[in-house]
């Protein structure tokens, strides 16, 4: 097998894992900040739009891993030779 192939080959497989692994972090983050968001505005009505502005910017802030995988992920696709 010639290094390039080789090159190629682990390119593609770590930039499929970087984007299996790293998806997982976001996508449970914004699941359990959307549920605690819902719960304490179920909890108190009053503060809804408070507690709606924090919970969109923490779920902002927990999406960014998964970007930071897909930057990674491209990088290692274009890095093929």
């Amino acid at each position: 097998m010639d290094t390039v192939e080789l090159i190629k080959i682990v390119s593609l497989v770590g930039a499929g894992a970087c984007m299996g692994f790293g998806a997982i972090g976001p996508a449970v983050g914004t699941g359990l900040t959307g549920a605690e968001g819902a719960k304490a505005m179920a909890d108190r009505p009053d503060m809804s739009v408070q507690i709606m502005r924090t919970m969109l910017i923490a779920m902002a802030i927990t999406s960014s891993t998964g970007i930071y995988s897909l930057v990674i992920a491209i990088l290692l696709l274009f890095r093929i030779t």
